[in-house]
């Protein structure tokens, strides 16, 4: 099991290959269908009001039901996941298969794609803090930034190697 703390470095990612275990600590964010979409646009702005370089997004929405992670080839997900690597995220985190040019572009820009059980329970009970933090509208699938201890997951995507 390899344990990682946000903010991810280059560095972190150059030992991780796919199936490794690993944990994640420290700051993540949420988004799926309905934020990601909407950051890639503040990305094109200029306006995204955190820190990106380093980051880890949960393909997720979050509710007093808990987080699990949703599936990450859907269209308004995946085609956000280049932008998302290009501007400093590192880890995706989420499930399901993603296309080779995804794949291709996580390499060219040395981030991954982790996968976790959709246990909610347990990831829920990995949540220190929570903050909504953009497009609060959205409700549960507003983006979060989340406290977390110890997400864990698998890697799925490294190198430009799949699962």
């Amino acid at each position: 099991m390899k344990n990682l703390t946000t903010p991810i470095s280059n560095r972190d990612l150059l030992d991780l290959h796919v199936n490794d275990k690993i944990t994640i600590s420290g700051t993540i964010y949420t988004g799926r269908d309905a934020a990601l979409p909407q950051l890639v646009k503040l990305i094109n702005d200029n306006e995204v009001p955190f820190e990106m370089e380093g980051s880890v997004i949960m393909h997720t929405a979050f509710s007093d039901a808990g987080i699990a992670p949703t599936t990450s080839s859907k269209v308004e997900i995946e085609s956000c996941i280049p932008v998302l690597s290009e501007n400093g995220v590192k880890i995706h985190i989420g499930k399901g298969m993603l296309s080779k040019n995804t794949v291709d572009s996580l390499d060219d820009n040395n981030s991954i794609f982790v996968i976790t059980p959709p246990v909610a329970a347990l990831l829920t009970n990995k949540v220190i803090d929570k903050k909504c933090v953009l497009f609060e509208w959205e409700g549960m699938e507003a983006m979060f930034k989340l406290e977390v201890d110890k997400i864990p997951g698998i890697v799925a995507v490294a190198h430009g190697e799949s699962i």
